[in-house]
């Protein structure tokens, strides 16, 4: 008889919950920096390649703060000598006719003499730059960005296998990629063990593990594909952990998409996370470019738009989300805070102790004693 297929439980962040350490230490003794080759950021928390979150400007201002921004080589940054003229006008644009707007700003060329200028301006403000490609785009743009003095590549798209089979043309072959060029290489995205294992044998730096979770992506609505993100980080920081026995290489495991408060950041590294790429919580500061609007990378697709434009306004500035102070009680400000008084209550001085915290199945974590929160009533 043909063995059936079975289904197996996975979790998101609202599924599980950390189970407190043996040993308390003082927030202020942790230490929350993230290392992506030979660089070492103060802060383990990465922007997302999204036009609506990250430009120049913002660039900076988050690499001064100790974190990374990382810029979309693909994006209207380096289609349009103004793209803030192409900001407004989607920021501006009804639900009806956002998308086509999108699709029709994205036909514009991607000018090579913009993808210069753009990193040249990240690097001008003294911080670490890092911008991303699309696997197609990657052979073009990444000697071009290299030479303007690019930091670190990501190499992005919904779904990334080492492996592509295509009859029309030979595909990025990651292997040659980290060997053709001198800076750390990130690639992403997956959510599985066995992907993850074969990315990391071409030599890459890093990877990020996440399809579908973001705010403003509607990949599972429309391909049905996808793993909730504590599943598919421990799946994923199986792999690192197996590969770094077998190699003695440790490889760099970003948590990418879906992040929306300071637990879910917690619960990420718990997971097995070194790092978060996040995109909706920056888009919501004063100095994110999108003016309080977000929209997906797959949005500007011409046959089959995976991402829709989402309005999360404009709350708060860079620097409160990430160090407060703040008077929300909800967890979406001072998120760096958050992770460092988490880090203390489980017992963890850094990243890597904290990948040892327990994760409990807790469906009931943010309802359990909250009726009168749940009710409105406070």
């Amino acid at each position: 008889m043909r063995k059936r297929k079975e289904l197996r439980h996975t979790y998101g962040f609202d599924d599980v919950a950390l189970v407190p350490g043996d040993v308390t230490i003082n927030p202020e003794q942790t230490d929350v920096s993230l290392t992506i080759g030979e660089h070492k950021l103060e802060l383990p928390i990465l922007a997302s390649a999204m036009d609506g979150v990250v430009d120049p400007k913002f660039a900076v201002a988050l690499g001064k703060m100790g974190g990374l921004a990382v810029l979309n080589l693909d994006g209207v940054q380096t289609r349009y000598e103004n793209p803030d003229e192409v900001l407004q006008a989607i920021s501006e644009a009804s639900p009806e006719k956002v998308t086509s707007i999108i699709q029709q700003a994205y036909e514009e060329p991607v000018k090579e003499k913009l993808v210069g200028q753009r990193i040249k301006a990240i690097k001008d403000g003294g911080v670490v730059c890092a911008a991303s490609v699309t696997p197609a785009n990657t052979k073009k743009m990444a000697p071009i960005a290299i030479e303007a003095g690019l930091d670190i590549l990501v190499v992005a798209s919904t779904v990334t296998t080492a492996r592509h089979i295509s009859k029309s043309y030979r595909g990025l072959i990651f292997s040659e990629l980290c060997e053709q060029i001198s800076v750390p290489v990130i690639v992403g995205n997956c959510v599985s063990y066995s992907a993850a294992m074969e990315l990391m044998k071409t030599g890459i730096a890093g990877f990020l593990v996440g399809v579908g979770p973001g705010a403003a992506c509607t990949t599972r609505e429309v391909l049905g594909v996808g793993v909730p993100q504590v599943s598919a980080t421990m799946d994923c920081a199986a792999a690192r952990d197996d590969y770094l026995d077998e190699t003695g290489k440790y490889v760099t495991l970003i948590t990418d998409g879906g992040l929306r408060t300071g637990g879910d950041i917690c619960k990420s590294f718990a997971s097995g996370a070194d790092g978060v790429m996040m995109g909706s919580p920056f888009a919501r500061t004063a100095e994110g470019p999108g003016r309080g609007c977000h929209w997906g990378m797959a949005t500007p697709d011409k046959n089959l738009p995976r991402g829709t434009r989402i309005r999360v306004g404009i709350g708060v500035d860079l620097d409160h989300l990430l160090f407060g102070p703040t008077s929300m009680t909800d967890g979406t400000e001072n998120l760096v805070g958050a992770l460092k008084t988490c880090m203390g209550v489980c017992g963890a001085r850094n990243i890597k102790e904290m990948h040892n915290t327990e994760v409990v199945v807790a469906m009931s974590i943010k309802t359990e004693g909250k009726l009168w929160q749940l009710a409105g009533l406070h």
